[in-house]
């Protein structure tokens, strides 16, 4: 990318190992490569199935496919390079590795909110217009959905990543994170950087409010019509198909609210870690629900 080659010329970063503190740190490092293998063996066979197997070729199955593709490309991001670092002993990372990471990371973040909305909109077409499901929600206007979230999320990394990256780092190159996300790398800015803190919160806050808009007209016409149906198996069927989506989204958007909107009073390097984890995949606990 080009962007990346106005920052190249930086000096490395340091990360902060996530085992730093442990007094275990090769148990760990074996526990989180076990889990890693489990979530890529998981969500590959899902996505296999999905696309293979005729009785899942419908708009629901197909965004949990796209949300199963979004969460191998999440951990192998990350995973791969914190673990390696940790059996190798390095802690640096060059400047247009960290930039490709954070680029990476906030397309996929960005792309999750929309994707979000646009399942809840398809349970809403479902279960208010089910005569109408096959035509509302077509193979193309699926695609369309799909790209249009990944554009947007696309949108969201090349806006924050040649900002963040291209801001003076004079200070300490450590990171207190395992990964380059971007409030951990603009602390190390030695630059004021209120505005762009503004900037990105507002940003965040109408990406999040679109699908937070999207999702809870949703789930209101949702729930209204099933009341009026005064169908003790509509609201159980309801409650079957809505649940998991609705604990991804609390989990995710919650995730998202504390990492790029809270101030930096709220913030710790610990918690940050901690909280990315469940920013990272939280739908990876509760898809398969939806088999």
């Amino acid at each position: 990318m080009k962007w990346m080659a106005n920052y190249t010329g930086q000096s490395d970063f340091i990360l902060v190992r996530i085992f730093s503190q442990s007094n275990h740190p090769a148990l760990l490092c074996v526990v989180i490569f076990v889990v890693f293998l489990m979530a890529l063996t998981g969500n590959g066979v899902l996505i296999l199935l999905i696309h293979f197997d005729a009785h899942f070729h419908s708009p629901m199955y197909f965004f949990i496919s796209q949300l199963s593709l979004m969460d191998v490309m999440y951990i192998s991001v990350t995973v791969p390079k914190m673990l390696i670092d940790q059996v190798m002993g390095i802690n640096k990372t060059s400047a247009s590795a960290c930039g490709m990471q954070m680029f990476l990371y906030v397309t996929l973040a960005g792309s999750e909110f929309f994707f979000l909305a646009a399942m809840a909109y398809d349970r809403y077409v479902a279960i208010c217009y089910p005569l109408r499901y096959p035509v509302l929600m077509s193979h193309k206007v699926c695609f369309l959905l799909a790209s249009g979230c990944w554009f947007l999320g696309s949108v969201d990394g090349f806006m924050f990543t040649p900002i963040t990256m291209a801001l003076p780092f004079c200070r300490s190159q450590e990171i207190h994170h395992f990964f380059c996300e971007v409030p951990t790398v603009m602390k190390l800015s030695c630059s004021d950087t209120s505005l762009y803190e503004t900037v990105m919160c507002l940003c965040c806050v109408l990406m999040l409010l679109i699908p937070v808009t999207v999702i809870s007209s949703s789930y209101f016409f949702i729930l209204l019509t099933i009341h009026r149906m005064n169908s003790a198996e509509g609201w159980k069927k309801a409650c079957a198909i809505c649940s998991s989506h609705m604990t991804m989204v609390i989990l995710f958007y919650g995730a998202a609210i504390y990492t790029y909107i809270l101030p930096n009073s709220y913030h710790t390097p610990e918690k940050d870690m901690v909280v990315s984890v469940f920013l990272y995949h939280p739908h990876s606990c509760v898809k398969p629900f939806n088999l």
